[in-house]
């Protein structure tokens, strides 16, 4: 029978497949481009076919294939495991694992607690570990466990409190149950405020302190030899983004040709992946990038799950997905920095459907101590951003050319902060996602910014200049370094615009811009408090413009937002003023109350 898994070529193959195809797939099935799309799984293309939007039409479609062809039984999902209850005999003394000496823990840091215990049989999977911590102020928390291999069991909770933190552990074996101790959490570091939480339709840390998405999309950077991964660090530090999207499967697709070097579970392409298991070392030095991140003021923005897969990992079955985002999320929610995105392009995703998507977000929130953010991303249809799990919208644009335009729309829409994660981005590649200008990206984030949401970067020049990091024994186009997949230097023009789009949100009345009452051919933003508007004219170049001040007195400044320049107009001025402009494009005023 035909379902998600079934190739469009192999349904097209057979006579009934393919009528019902003509049928609910109108001007998709027949077309003359069809063949280039023999290759997909249905459960992606549906995503292509504005017909087949509603689940209702969807659940049609699938019930009509499942009647056709043979009854040919397809390899079966790996089944969920339950914790072995005889893991541990009543020989073994409770609580008789040992805890190493826990170090201290700054405030937003991660609390560690690392037990050696053990190690027979499938400890992965055979047991199950949580700790309850008491905060300093007597409040509790709830933390799922860990096996970091080698005997090793990991408690980590986000000290989100200074002073003195207790913890007792329950366990399903024996050895690990019922284990107590203490830690202490000093100050906060330097540069530490906490997770980012939901703001209004802004963002702030946990201290309160303003966090503005304005972020970049490096796919697979962790996936890539060390020496590129260095080099994207050295490049984020130096950089304007402040938050970073990457996968934490590798990803299949142009120009992500090179097979990492480990994987989230071990084994290999060649090989094959016990699912049962996962990879620790993987895990850590993965942990060890996040972290780094952090110390540089950059959200990790982490990807669980994307289409563009040559191993396997897309279609893993209901019961290794739900392992799977346990423990990565027991893992790493103790990182102060952490973002979840459920997927990229979740409706390319063709194993799972929605119902898949609400289980596992659900999991997320179950293992999650500390509440990060969580969103789901888009390829064409939207996901349901009014779900409550659903922190933020995570969203890619709809045209091939408006998308930031639609901001402001999209916060009545849903009521949430809006990230355009990806606009398209800046580089030179023959697709029409990947070569835009970077005129054309600045005015993307400016357009974004004034209509009170953010919008992403991402870069995709070719082929590999000389003196960037390449992968080494790789040939032909795996030689080129793209940064939107695989890190490594900044080429374009737009990051340093960028940042000074950053600067200039930073000296605005609380950090951020609303969209304000607009002119019919210019949008207009204003600060929370009213004291400060700005308009932006985009591609429009006017000579003058003549702006209606409203009350009291205003100090005028001219910005040019690709030159990077802001002039301030003379005199101070009030009921209406003649603004002369320079008759460029990418130009704004910006309105100061004196």
């Amino acid at each position: 029978m035909f379902d998600r898994r079934s190739t469009f070529g192999e349904a097209l193959d057979h006579p009934g497949a393919r009528a019902v195809l003509e049928r609910l797939m109108p001007g998709f099935a027949a077309s003359p481009m069809a063949a280039q799309f023999r290759g997909g799984r249905l459960g992606s293309l549906v995503a292509l076919v504005p017909s087949l939007e509603s689940p209702e039409a969807r659940a049609q479609l699938w019930a009509e294939l499942a009647e056709i062809g043979d009854a040919a039984e397809r390899p079966a999902y790996s089944p969920a495991i339950a914790p072995n209850p005889a893991y541990e005999g009543d020989d073994v003394e409770r609580a008789s694992a040992v805890i190493r000496p826990v170090a201290e823990a700054s405030r937003w840091g991660v609390l560690e607690v690392r037990i050696d215990g053990p190690s027979h049989g499938n400890p992965f999977v055979d047991v199950d570990l949580h700790a309850a911590f008491a905060r300093p102020d007597g409040s509790t928390v709830r933390v799922g466990g860990f096996y970091d291999g080698d005997g090793e069991w990991v408690v980590r909770v986000l000290a989100d409190q200074e002073g003195r933190w207790t913890f007792s552990t329950t366990a399903t074996a024996r050895s690990l149950d019922g284990l107590t101790g203490e830690a202490h959490v000093g100050t906060a570091l330097d540069g530490a405020h906490g997770p980012v939480r939901v703001d209004g339709f802004h963002f702030a840390h946990a201290d309160g302190t303003r966090h503005r998405p304005l972020g970049t999309t490096a796919y697979a950077w962790t996936h890539q030899p060390d020496a590129l991964q260095e080099q994207t660090l050295e490049t984020l530090t130096d950089g304007p983004f402040r938050k970073i999207r990457m996968c934490l499967f590798p990803k299949s697709y142009l120009f992500n040709a090179n097979e990492p070097d480990d994987f989230v579970f071990p084994g290999s392409l060649a090989d094959g992946f016990d699912l049962e298991r996962f990879d620790p070392a993987h895990f850590r030095r993965l942990e060890k990038r996040i972290a780094q991140l952090g110390e540089r003021g950059i959200e990790a923005d982490l990807i669980l799950f994307h289409a563009y897969d040559r191993w396997g990992f897309a279609d893993l079955g209901p019961a290794v997905d739900d392992r799977y985002v346990r423990y990565v999320v027991r893992r790493l929610a103790a990182f102060s920095n952490v973002w979840w995105s459920m997927a990229n392009e979740y409706d390319l995703v063709w194993a799972k459907d929605e119902d898949d998507w609400e289980r596992l977000a659900a999991i997320v929130g179950e293992e999650d101590h500390a509440d990060h953010l969580n969103s789901i991303h888009n390829c064409r249809p939207f996901y349901d951003y009014s779900r409550p799990w659903i922190t933020h919208v995570s969203i890619q644009r709809v045209d091939v050319y408006r998308t930031a335009e639609n901001t402001d729309e999209w916060r009545e829409r849903w009521g949430k902060p809006v990230v355009i994660d990806e606009c398209a981005y800046e580089g030179d590649i023959d697709q029409g996602w990947g070569n835009i200008t970077g005129e054309e990206m600045t005015r993307r984030f400016w357009e974004g910014a004034v209509r009170g949401g953010y919008v992403g970067h991402g870069e995709t020049y070719l082929p590999t200049p000389v003196g960037e990091v390449e992968v080494p024994d790789a040939a032909g186009p795996d030689r080129e370094v793209l940064w939107w997949a695989k890190g490594g230097v900044l080429h374009g023009s737009s990051p340093a615009r960028i940042g000074f789009l950053e600067c200039v949100l930073a000296e605005v009345p609380g950090g951020v811009l609303d969209p304000a009452p607009s002119d019919w051919d210019v949008p207009w933003a204003q600060s929370s408090d009213g004291s400060v508007r700005v308009a932006y004219f985009g591609f429009n170049r006017p000579r003058f413009r003549n702006v209606v001040l409203g009350e009291g007195d205003w100090a005028i400044d001219v910005i040019d937002t690709w030159n990077m320049t802001i002039d301030r107009v003379d005199g101070i001025h009030s009921g209406t003023a003649r603004v002369e402009l320079p008759g460029r494009q990418f130009v704004a005023v910006r309105l100061s109350r004196v």
